[in-house]
């Protein structure tokens, strides 16, 4: 391109950060503007990687001076900010979950899909290179009819309780990645069936939610999703997915910093420890997710997720957190 796109960034925590990273990164792209309620916060991250510093959020959209914002502060503030982009003409790409009131995300859902500024979720994990190539290769058929997906999706480590307390429960803020996921290979999910376990964790029992789950997706076709969710894993970040159909099976196992195995006289075949947070394991997939929203910005065709997908999403999420509770299977 032969001017760069001015960025602005609303939010400024961990995820926050990535975005800030990806932006810098990016030959096409500039952080112009930061936005943070915590002032300290946003100076920080102006400072390492451009940008204007404020703690007023609002202000980036009447500033008239940015092409696209990514939104990556607190889920309850999504809603309103995606409304405001729109008002303002201006793309926005949105973290995950788009809100944790589904009546909220239909409030602004017509407005949503009939503009014509492009609005995308957040869920990077489409563009993983190992998920993106197992989704391409089941899609041109190299493993015949789909017929069962996969999806384990552990944390080394519950996050803190404060962020816990708040996060939606896991089903909507953990899981929904999963149901996306499923969504990104099986469009039409009509059955939702899930399990929530209180196996090890009594401060997330206190807080009313689960610490692991098992749910089942059924599609449209009779396809089955199996997804399996626990907030801690001793052995690192667990992110495995495996598509099996009619004429074989495609398989993505955790990552590694070095494929390099070594053979002892004790041990065979050990490997270094498997990679132990979101950061590393999906640092290239938050890269990839930027270009493909760029392209949205440009009026290019774009692969980047929908504020329908977000939707479906929580849809599924909430049928989830359902079934759950009461021991029923939930029909959509």
């Amino acid at each position: 391109m032969s001017q760069q796109l001015r960025v602005g960034l609303i939010g400024t925590g961990r995820i926050g950060d990535v975005h800030a990273r990806s932006v810098h990164a990016h030959p096409d792209t500039v952080l112009h503007r930061v936005a943070d309620v915590f002032l300290e916060s946003a100076q920080r991250v102006a400072g390492q990687f451009g940008g204007e510093a404020t703690d007023n959020p609002e202000s980036l959209f009447s500033s008239g001076d940015i092409d696209l914002v990514i939104i990556a502060s607190p889920t309850s503030t999504h809603i309103d900010l995606i409304d405001q982009a729109i008002d303002a003409g201006i793309p926005a790409l949105c973290e995950k979950p788009i809100d944790l009131d589904i009546e909220r995300v239909d409030r602004l859902r017509e407005k949503a899909n009939a503009s014509s500024v492009p609005i995308g979720l957040g869920f990077n994990r489409r563009f993983d290179p190992h998920f993106a190539s197992v989704h391409e290769r089941t899609q041109a058929g190299e493993i015949g009819q789909l017929e069962q997906l996969l999806l384990t999706s552990r944390d080394p480590a519950p996050a803190p309780n404060d962020y816990l307390a708040v996060s939606g429960g896991i089903f909507r803020d953990m899981a929904i990645h999963d149901f996306d996921m499923a969504r990104f290979f099986i469009p039409e999910i009509v059955s939702v069936s899930a399990q929530g376990f209180n196996q090890f964790s009594q401060d997330i029992k206190e807080l009313g939610d689960f610490d692991s789950t098992a749910i089942t997706l059924r599609g449209s076709k009779d396809e089955l999703v199996l997804i399996s969710n626990s907030r801690h894993a001793a052995y690192g970040f667990d992110q495995r997915l495996e598509a099996f159909g009619s004429e074989g099976m495609l398989r993505v196992e955790n990552l590694t910093d070095l494929n390099v195995r070594h053979y002892g006289q004790r041990e065979v075949e050990a490997r270094p420890a498997y990679q132990n947070f979101f950061l590393e394991r999906y640092l290239d997939s938050y890269r990839l997710e930027l270009e493909e929203f760029l392209k949205a910005v440009r009026g290019e065709a774009s692969r980047t997720p929908t504020f329908e997908d977000g939707r479906m999403a929580l849809v599924l999420a909430n049928a989830a957190a359902e079934s759950a509770v009461t021991g029923q299977t939930v029909t959509l």
